[in-house]
This record gives C-alpha cells, sequence and structure tokens, in this order.
C-alpha cells in the first residue's frame, strides 16, 4: 500500500494570486505558516513555511476569499518537480498541490468557519461551480444573520 496524504492549518503568508496556464487551467501558489508546536532549544516556537500549489476551483475560491494572515486547512499530496533557473542550474523543489482546502478564519473577521470547505479532489469543474455556489450562499445567509 502507497500513501501520499497531508494535512496543514496554518496561515497565509500573503495573499493568493491567480494566475492561468497556457492551457487556460486555473491556478494559484500560496505559501502555509505552520507553528511547530513544540520550543526549540532557545525556548521559542518555530514556523515552517511551506509551499502550496491550488488548482481549477479551489483556487479561484481562494484567491476570492484569503487573504494574508488568514487561518486555512490544506489537505493534499507532495509533488517534488526539477526547476532549472536562468543561470541553468536546477533544484528540486518539494510542494503540497491541494485537494481540499477548509477556510478556518479570517484575521480581519469571524465570518469564516470550519465549515467552509472547498473540495477539488476529483478535479471536476461542475463540482467546483456547486461549492462556489454553496460558498455564496453561506455568505449571504451569514450577511442576514448579521443584521
Amino acid at each position: 500500500m502507497r500513501m501520499n496524504n497531508v494535512m496543514l492549518v496554518g496561515r497565509l503568508v500573503k495573499t493568493p494570486d491567480l494566475f492561468v496556464t497556457e492551457a487556460g487551467k486555473k491556478g494559484s501558489f500560496i505559501t502555509l505558516a505552520v507553528a511547530r508546536p513544540y520550543k526549540n532549544q532557545n525556548g521559542e516556537y518555530e514556523t515552517d513555511f511551506l509551499d502550496c500549489t491550488l488548482w481549477t476551483g479551489i483556487a479561484e475560491t481562494t484567491a476570492e476569499y484569503c487573504k494574508t494572515g488568514d487561518v486555512i486547512g490544506v489537505i493534499g499530496k507532495l509533488q517534488s518537480r526539477i526547476i532549472e533557473n536562468d543561470d541553468g542550474s536546477k533544484y528540486k523543489k518539494i510542494e503540497v498541490v491541494a485537494d481540499r482546502v477548509s477556510f478556518i478564519s479570517s484575521k480581519n473577521s469571524d465570518n469564516t468557519s470550519e465549515d467552509d470547505v472547498i473540495d477539488d479532489s476529483a478535479n471536476d469543474e461542475d463540482t467546483n461551480d456547486i461549492n462556489k455556489e454553496e460558498e455564496r450562499e453561506k455568505e449571504s445567509k451569514k450577511q442576514k444573520n448579521k443584521q
């Protein structure tokens, strides 16, 4: 049995930017700041900065609703690829490719909850459109409840 699953919860280092590939596929690269649950030798907590790649509906929705400092959860898989620099040197990059993103909390508001989940495990555009519509409905209900 082979398993490649990653689950992270952390803060967005910067507001996600959406890009479109030459093939027309939408994506976003994000970095999560994930605090380690223990102190180092100096008695301080350290933080890991982990790169994640989001595709299609997950990328669009995350870019639309999330910003620097928001806490999100990412479930996905590790992937490695070789990157070639302008000078011709190469290095291996390891990143998390997201299958699912959960909006846990916003730094500037309490409008999000653990129920706000975007799932792209099937990479199905129809499913992503449904998820976006559900997100809009949830946001509309939250706005009505505040009034």
